[in-house]
Protein backbone atom coordinates (compact mmCIF):
# COMPACT_ATOMS: atom_id res chain seq x y z
CA UNK A 1 0.00 0.00 0.00
CA UNK A 2 3.13 2.40 0.66
CA UNK A 3 4.24 2.05 -2.91
CA UNK A 4 0.96 3.70 -4.07
CA UNK A 5 1.13 6.41 -1.62
CA UNK A 6 4.73 7.22 -2.94
CA UNK A 7 3.13 7.14 -6.62
CA UNK A 8 0.79 9.09 -5.98
CA UNK A 9 3.30 11.85 -3.65
CA UNK A 10 5.92 11.60 -6.55
CA UNK A 11 3.14 12.28 -9.25
CA UNK A 12 1.73 15.15 -7.27
CA UNK A 13 5.44 16.46 -6.41
CA UNK A 14 5.63 16.94 -10.31
CA UNK A 15 2.50 18.23 -10.88
CA UNK A 16 3.33 21.03 -8.42
CA UNK A 17 6.37 21.32 -11.08
CA UNK A 18 4.56 21.20 -14.17
CA UNK A 19 2.34 24.29 -12.24
CA UNK A 20 5.30 26.62 -12.07
CA UNK A 21 5.07 26.62 -16.10
CA UNK A 22 1.52 28.06 -15.74
CA UNK A 23 -0.04 31.56 -15.63
CA UNK A 24 -1.76 32.03 -12.33
CA UNK A 25 -4.83 32.75 -13.71
CA UNK A 26 -5.13 29.49 -15.47
CA UNK A 27 -4.33 27.68 -12.11
CA UNK A 28 -7.22 29.43 -10.28
CA UNK A 29 -9.59 29.53 -13.28
CA UNK A 30 -12.92 27.59 -12.64
CA UNK A 31 -12.72 24.56 -15.28
CA UNK A 32 -15.56 22.21 -15.85
CA UNK A 33 -15.42 19.06 -13.56
CA UNK A 34 -13.30 18.52 -11.17
CA UNK A 35 -13.41 20.12 -8.11
CA UNK A 36 -12.98 23.35 -10.02
CA UNK A 37 -9.82 24.95 -10.80
CA UNK A 38 -5.90 23.20 -11.20
CA UNK A 39 -4.99 25.02 -7.85
CA UNK A 40 -8.04 23.93 -5.72
CA UNK A 41 -8.02 20.23 -7.35
CA UNK A 42 -4.48 19.76 -5.58
CA UNK A 43 -5.70 21.71 -2.41
CA UNK A 44 -8.84 18.87 -2.42
CA UNK A 45 -6.47 16.18 -2.99
CA UNK A 46 -3.48 17.21 0.17
CA UNK A 47 -6.64 18.08 2.17
CA UNK A 48 -8.04 14.75 2.03
CA UNK A 49 -4.96 12.72 2.52
CA UNK A 50 -4.09 15.22 5.63
CA UNK A 51 -7.85 14.79 6.85
CA UNK A 52 -8.24 10.89 6.07
CA UNK A 53 -5.10 9.54 6.87
CA UNK A 54 -4.17 11.83 9.59
CA UNK A 55 -7.76 10.73 11.56
CA UNK A 56 -6.26 6.62 10.80
CA UNK A 57 -3.26 8.11 12.87
CA UNK A 58 -4.90 10.12 15.37
CA UNK A 59 -4.04 13.30 14.76
CA UNK A 60 -6.83 15.91 14.69
CA UNK A 61 -8.01 17.78 11.37
CA UNK A 62 -6.30 20.76 11.17
CA UNK A 63 -8.58 21.53 8.12
CA UNK A 64 -6.63 23.98 6.15
CA UNK A 65 -8.45 26.85 4.36
CA UNK A 66 -7.70 27.06 0.69
CA UNK A 67 -7.37 30.90 0.94
CA UNK A 68 -4.39 29.96 2.99
CA UNK A 69 -2.26 28.07 0.74
CA UNK A 70 -3.34 29.71 -2.94
CA UNK A 71 0.56 29.73 -4.38
CA UNK A 72 1.88 26.89 -5.85
CA UNK A 73 4.90 26.91 -3.34
CA UNK A 74 2.35 27.40 -0.04
CA UNK A 75 0.58 24.34 -1.56
CA UNK A 76 3.67 22.23 -1.79
CA UNK A 77 4.60 22.91 1.26
CA UNK A 78 1.06 21.86 3.20
CA UNK A 79 1.24 19.02 1.01
CA UNK A 80 4.86 18.16 2.44
CA UNK A 81 3.76 19.03 6.01
CA UNK A 82 0.89 16.77 5.97
CA UNK A 83 3.34 13.57 3.82
CA UNK A 84 5.48 14.23 6.50
CA UNK A 85 3.02 13.32 9.48
CA UNK A 86 1.08 10.63 8.13
CA UNK A 87 3.97 9.02 6.50
CA UNK A 88 5.01 7.03 9.32
CA UNK A 89 1.48 5.95 9.61
CA UNK A 90 1.70 4.48 6.45
CA UNK A 91 5.55 3.14 6.89
CA UNK A 92 4.04 0.85 9.97
CA UNK A 93 0.97 -0.15 7.60
CA UNK A 94 -0.01 -3.80 8.60
CA UNK A 95 -2.78 -5.88 6.81
CA UNK A 96 -4.14 -6.42 10.78
CA UNK A 97 -4.67 -2.25 10.48
CA UNK A 98 -7.26 -2.97 7.15
CA UNK A 99 -10.62 -4.34 9.20
CA UNK A 100 -9.77 -1.87 12.25
CA UNK A 101 -12.82 0.45 12.57
CA UNK A 102 -12.60 4.19 12.71
CA UNK A 103 -15.71 6.75 12.71
CA UNK A 104 -14.90 10.71 11.52
CA UNK A 105 -16.74 13.68 12.95
CA UNK A 106 -16.94 14.65 9.27
CA UNK A 107 -19.28 11.86 8.59
CA UNK A 108 -21.08 11.31 12.35
CA UNK A 109 -22.59 7.87 12.75
CA UNK A 110 -20.56 6.21 9.44
CA UNK A 111 -18.13 3.94 9.85
CA UNK A 112 -15.20 2.79 7.91
CA UNK A 113 -12.51 0.62 7.88
CA UNK A 114 -8.90 1.75 7.93
CA UNK A 115 -8.31 -0.67 4.69
CA UNK A 116 -10.97 1.22 3.40
CA UNK A 117 -10.18 4.66 3.60
CA UNK A 118 -6.34 4.28 2.82
CA UNK A 119 -7.82 2.94 -0.56
CA UNK A 120 -10.25 5.69 -0.92
CA UNK A 121 -7.26 8.41 -0.62
CA UNK A 122 -5.43 6.67 -3.26
CA UNK A 123 -8.14 6.10 -5.50
CA UNK A 124 -9.27 9.83 -4.98
CA UNK A 125 -6.05 11.10 -5.85
CA UNK A 126 -5.26 8.99 -8.75
CA UNK A 127 -9.36 10.16 -10.16
CA UNK A 128 -8.13 13.74 -9.81
CA UNK A 129 -5.13 13.44 -11.32
CA UNK A 130 -6.75 12.18 -14.34
CA UNK A 131 -9.11 15.40 -14.28
CA UNK A 132 -5.65 17.58 -13.97
CA UNK A 133 -4.35 15.86 -17.16
CA UNK A 134 -7.15 16.78 -19.36
CA UNK A 135 -7.33 20.01 -18.36
CA UNK A 136 -3.73 20.37 -19.22
CA UNK A 137 -4.22 19.06 -22.61
CA UNK A 138 -7.15 21.77 -22.90
CA UNK A 139 -4.28 24.11 -22.08
CA UNK A 140 -2.43 22.63 -24.71
CA UNK A 141 0.34 21.39 -22.33
CA UNK A 142 1.71 17.98 -22.22
CA UNK A 143 0.52 16.70 -18.64
CA UNK A 144 2.38 14.62 -15.95
CA UNK A 145 3.25 10.86 -16.78
CA UNK A 146 0.40 9.10 -14.56
CA UNK A 147 2.86 5.75 -15.43
CA UNK A 148 4.02 4.12 -11.95
CA UNK A 149 6.00 1.87 -14.56
CA UNK A 150 9.89 3.42 -14.28
CA UNK A 151 9.18 5.65 -11.25
CA UNK A 152 11.57 3.27 -9.30
CA UNK A 153 9.35 2.59 -6.11
CA UNK A 154 10.03 -1.25 -6.30
CA UNK A 155 12.99 -2.24 -4.99
CA UNK A 156 15.16 -4.10 -7.58
CA UNK A 157 14.95 -7.61 -7.78
CA UNK A 158 18.29 -9.82 -7.28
Amino acid sequence: MLTLFKYNWQVRDEWFDWCTHVPFEELTRTRVGGAGSILYTLFHVVDAEGSWIGALAGKSDQQPKFEDYMSVERLRDLSHEFRAEVKPFLEEWSSELDDKTISVYWNPGDIYTYGEIARHVIAHEIHHIGQLSIWSRELGVQPVSANLIGRKLYPLLP
